[in-house]
């Protein structure tokens, strides 16, 4: 992300508000967060109370938020939350159209070859195709039912230079530390990771010609 001091950001999808946090113990000047659960919101407010500067939160889906001003954000973010969007074409727009021109979008999500895939007895197999984009309903996830959208590398990279993005950088390389035996057994561990990046991140720019 880059120094973050004095900047105006906006997170997309805030969940907890932790980084927020983050971002405002490093000096950015004004924040906004958007995430679709008020639950959420409200933990998040309580995480960056004591701050002094503008901080503003919204109860919104990502798709859509008509009190995001235009032209307003040196940087926005987004970590592990918009691959929950259901409209990823309208949330860009959304992105784009709030970012100052010179403005940088970063966000993380997890690598769509990893999603495809699981590890069991040591070897790797997929058990959805990774070739096609869709979506899978979960009827219990932590307790609460939800649909999970598969969509290729391609198709985050042919979306953003759609929405007029300009991709600075794409990195695959993260990695999870083996902590304990039953760390093989988990979605997101160590023997997988060796073979696949968990994470994708990529970091782009609205250009100055808007």
């Amino acid at each position: 992300m880059g120094d973050l001091r004095g900047l105006t950001v906006l997170e997309i999808g805030c969940g907890s508000g932790h980084t927020l946090e983050y971002m405002a113990k490093r000096g950015a000047g004004e924040l906004w967060g958007i995430d679709l659960s008020r639950k959420q919101i409200e933990t998040a407010s309580q995480v960056v109370s004591g701050f002094d500067i503008p901080i503003r939160l919204i109860e919104s889906p990502k798709e859509g938020c008509p009190d995001l001003p235009d032209h307003h954000f040196d940087l926005a973010v987004s970590l592990y939350a918009i691959g929950w969007t259901v409209d990823l074409k309208r949330t860009l727009a959304n992105v784009y159209r709030t970012l100052k021109p010179g403005g940088r979008f970063v966000f993380s999500w997890e690598h769509p070859v990893y999603s495809s895939l699981e590890y069991q007895e040591g070897r790797l197999s997929f058990y959805r195709p990774y070739a096609e984009d869709g979506w899978e309903k979960h009827e219990s996830w932590r307790s609460v039912p939800i649909v999970m959208h598969y969509r290729k590398l391609a198709t985050y990279t042919n979306e953003l230079i759609g929405a007029g993005f300009a991709i600075e950088r794409v990195v695959e390389e993260s990695r999870i530390p083996e902590s304990d035996n039953t760390a093989s057994r988990k979605w997101y561990n160590p023997e997988k990771a060796r073979i696949v990046p968990p994470t994708v991140v990529f970091r782009c720019r609205k250009p100055i010609r808007d």
